[in-house]
């Protein structure tokens, strides 16, 4: 039998050049972007049979921006990426990777991210989007902190988009009053102490139908239109809305512990908890659950902006940091959790 020399046993074997990165990573600035159009629950009741109480109740939510029919989630994205990248005082061509967490770019390819890349005028970053849902972002910033420390990248800016008006069924009842569209976005680069914590995430892939889009692509071509010119009805969410709250405060809930844990923090030492902005019952239980001190300042963005998928967790982070609600340099628990379903968690020290 023939056997072969590994490559740690082999003398003429040539050593691999790596590149060192920095020992730490951190978020050097953040950014966020709200459509102007506000929706009021007032609104949503005209499409659907239900009321500001029962939906105020239920959810938290009072209003929703929804993006203007014209404007795209690399829009939205780039307004927040600049922000981001100004908090941060870099210059665009500095960005190596960028990462684009959404579920509503209308296109399998070209991803968003590179299209992102044009518009900013970077100097043609590695670019990608990330399918993670809610998830998303805290995806992202797991994946920059990686890229930042293990030296393939020397800045990524992670940006959370969604245009969620265009795939909600206007007339669902149970839907109709949950979504809304926004940005946030982040600048990752390379630090000289801690600025991400472990993550801690994972998936739940035997719940995938608890959120899913209704209907597949089938049909659609070009740019959603038919050939007559009219618009092409686009593929809609669908969310069994018990099920996921009880996934959400009963299954996942004790991953912000863990995340805690792996920072080695405890809840008192938090300057703010940035949860998914999903639903008010689901952020009051993570609170109890946790025990968090009520002079922590948490995230309540879901009354003014609803459920925005990978944009709520830096869209709030950007307002709570802008309105002196959370400090700049405090340390912030960050939370996503969605559709696949799929979870993601970490504390990080706030630009």
């Amino acid at each position: 039998m023939t056997t072969q020399s590994s490559p740690e046993t082999r003398a003429d074997q040539p050593v691999l050049t790596v590149p060192e990165g920095p020992r730490h990573a951190r978020i050097h600035g953040v950014g966020g972007y709200r459509p102007e159009r506000v929706v009021t629950n007032e609104e949503v009741c005209t499409w659907i049979d239900s009321s500001d109480e029962w939906i105020t109740q239920r959810s938290g939510i009072k209003e929703r921006r929804f993006a203007r029919e014209d404007e795209t989630v690399i829009d939205m994205a780039e307004a927040a990426a600049r922000d981001a990248i100004a908090m941060a005082g870099i210059t665009p061509d500095q960005i190596s990777v960028i990462l684009m967490a959404t579920v509503t770019h209308p296109y399998q390819t070209p991803a968003a991210a590179p299209l992102l890349a044009i518009r900013l005028g970077t100097n043609g970053p590695a670019a990608f989007d990330i399918s993670a849902a809610c998830a998303g972002y805290c995806y992202g910033i797991s994946l920059a902190n990686d890229m930042v420390r293990a030296g393939s990248a020397e800045y990524v800016l992670v940006v959370g988009v969604e245009k969620l008006s265009d795939f909600t069924d206007k007339h669902d009842r149970g839907t109709a009053f949950i979504f809304g569209d926004g940005a946030g976005a982040a600048v990752v680069g390379p630090s000289d102490f801690p600025g991400i914590g472990p993550t801690i995430w994972g998936s739940d892939g035997d719940n995938w139908d608890k959120i899913m889009q209704k209907e597949s692509w089938t049909g659609l071509r070009g740019d959603m239109t038919d050939p007559a010119g009219g618009a092409v009805e686009w593929p809609n969410f669908a969310m069994q809305g018990q099920s996921v709250f009880r996934w959400a405060v009963y299954s996942i809930a004790p991953i912000v512990d863990k995340a805690l844990a792996a920072a080695g923090l405890t809840a008192a030492q938090l300057d703010a908890f940035i949860p998914h902005q999903a639903n008010m019952r689901i952020t009051d239980a993570m609170i109890k659950h946790i025990g968090l001190p009520e002079n922590v300042p948490v995230a309540r963005d879901i009354a003014e902006t609803g459920n925005t998928s990978a944009a709520s967790v830096p869209l709030a982070t950007a307002r709570m940091l802008n309105e002196g609600e959370a400090p700049h340099g405090g340390l912030a628990l960050q939370f996503g959790f969605g559709a696949g379903l799929v979870y993601a968690a970490q504390v990080v020290v706030l630009p």
